[in-house]
């Protein structure tokens, strides 16, 4: 699982900021597994660990990980 850019508390929070067109973008925390899709889907959990996940996602991303739309 990979974290969103900006640290979103709800996917409410991040489909709306997709939706107004604010750039997210996609990382691997610490770099142990790294993010090796670039232009694909991702899945995505939040918020940033050391808060509890209690969202997850999966996005769609661009070559840049800047996701262009939250699939479910």
């Amino acid at each position: 699982m990979a974290y969103v850019q900006p640290n979103f508390q709800t996917k409410k929070a991040l489909k709306e900021a997709v939706k107004a067109g604010q750039r997210v973008t996609v990382y691997q925390p610490g770099g142990i597994f790294p993010l090796t899709v670039h232009d694909g889907v991702v899945s995505v959990e939040g918020p940033h660990s050391p808060q509890p996940h209690s969202w997850y996602a999966s996005v769609e991303v661009d070559e840049t990980n800047a996701v262009i739309r939250v699939i479910a």
